[in-house]
């Protein structure tokens, strides 16, 4: 079940949001933590577990997503790199954990399809990033996604390709 806000937008409630989803939520909240206070990883992810509804999350799920991240972040930055049009430095933390957490799931998550990889950072991004945060972090991570898992996306039908078409009059034309 969705709401509707008063821009028009939908959201899920928070008792719609599955266990995965809040994972999601909580390992980006952890990643900022450091990112922006340069904290350990592990005073981190124990002050996030103390966090009210922790305990509705996949904690093996945000396990994975916080530590593992961690640890490939230079790894994650050298993927998305190429896809940017400014510096690391420039990216907002918020953005920044979110790609980490895409590359993550596209790497290391073969159980999550692509597009629902994506479907989740965006609507991460729309939570707690800027504005337009949403539209840079599925820029990114769309380009990235056929480095990343290029049989399944090879397999996906080409949805996108006609609407963006129809968008820019028709040309296939990237």
């Amino acid at each position: 079940m969705t709401t509707a806000n008063p821009d028009g937008a939908k959201s899920r409630k928070a008792s719609d949001k599955s266990a995965r989803t809040r994972a999601r939520e909580f390992a980006l909240q952890a990643l900022y933590q450091f990112i922006v206070g340069r904290n350990d990883a592990g005073e981190v992810d124990a002050f996030t577990r103390d966090l009210s509804g922790f305990h509705k999350a996949d904690s093996v799920h945000y396990d994975a997503l916080l530590h593992g991240c961690v640890a490939q972040t230079a790894e994650a930055d050298e993927l998305i790199k190429p896809f940017l049009d400014r510096s690391l430095a420039e990216i907002s933390p918020i953005e920044r954990a979110i790609m980490w957490m895409g590359v993550y799931e596209l790497r290391h998550c073969p159980d999550v399809p692509w597009r629902v990889v994506l479907n989740e950072c965006i609507e991460l991004a729309k939570s707690f990033g800027g504005t337009d945060g949403h539209k840079y972090v599925n820029g990114v991570l769309h380009q990235l996604a056929p480095q990343l898992r290029p049989v399944e996306v090879a397999a996906s039908p080409a949805r996108d390709s006609a609407r963006s078409g129809a968008r820019r009059g028709g040309s296939d034309a990237v």
